[in-house]
């Protein structure tokens, strides 16, 4: 399978998933909006993947690239009909693309969290194998606060009603980051914006021992990474719907 990735940061790039779709056989483009790189035509590619970013769907002063983005997550999705997996951004850009609403937390979420399936989430393909209730990292202060007209939530918590969702038959999203990696918490805490959400959400003690915090769980999260990206995979392998 060919897989475009939008990517808005090199920090925030597929992590564990690369590992999946190597081992697997499929392929990979990245579009680096970082480093100014356009948008390819879509005919290229059988998957759409979105990554996280330290910006918010409503920046497009900032930042320029969100608009064109948008426009062509809602040509793929809604014209196109091919599949569309998001994380944390990427999850936020399909709803806002699709006509959602996306706005600031009260308190960001970060760290060790736990998301439950919804009745649409323990039937759905992207949860496949999971049970009712999942560990999870988090790491966003926005969320999807008004859905798409026709989507479904398929899992949440007291934090954020919308940890997933799907739209249609061949589009979804999640709010937290399955392709978290060994060097990502490190990764992430360079990033000035990060770390300031990183210190309000947990304070300076607890946001120091973060990663020794994860690195225990770092294996169960890798595993569920390769259920979620063959999940996402074998789902996508039907073609536009």
């Amino acid at each position: 399978m060919r897989i475009l990735v939008f990517q808005h940061l090199a920090a925030e790039h597929p992590g564990t998933f690369r590992d999946v779709w190597a081992q697997d056989g499929h392929t990979w483009d990245i579009v680096d909006f970082e480093a100014g790189a356009a948008i390819p035509a879509p005919d290229l590619y059988d998957l759409l993947i979105v990554m996280g970013g330290t910006m918010n769907v409503w920046q497009e002063d900032e930042h320029p690239f969100l608009a064109p983005e948008k426009a062509a997550i809602r040509h793929w999705v809604k014209d196109l009909g091919r599949p569309y997996f998001g994380v944390c951004l990427g999850h936020q850009l399909l709803a806002e693309a699709l006509g959602g609403r996306v706005g600031l937390m009260p308190k960001p979420e970060i760290g060790l969290a736990a998301v439950r399936l919804t009745e649409d989430g323990r039937s759905d393909p992207l949860f496949s194998g999971f049970p009712d209730r999942t560990d999870v990292f988090q790491w966003h202060g926005a969320e999807v606060q008004e859905l798409p007209t026709g989507a479904h939530i398929l899992a949440g918590n007291h934090a954020s009603s919308v940890q997933a969702m799907r739209w249609g038959r061949h589009a979804c999203g999640v709010q937290f980051h399955p392709e978290i990696s060994e060097s990502s918490i490190a990764d992430w805490e360079r990033i000035p914006a990060y770390k300031a959400d990183l210190e309000k959400a947990l304070g300076k003690e607890k946001a120091d021992g973060l990663a020794g915090l994860v690195r225990p769980r770092l294996p169960e999260f890798r595993t569920a990474a390769e259920r979620f990206s063959r999940n996402v995979l074998e789902d996508a392998a039907d073609g536009p719907f």
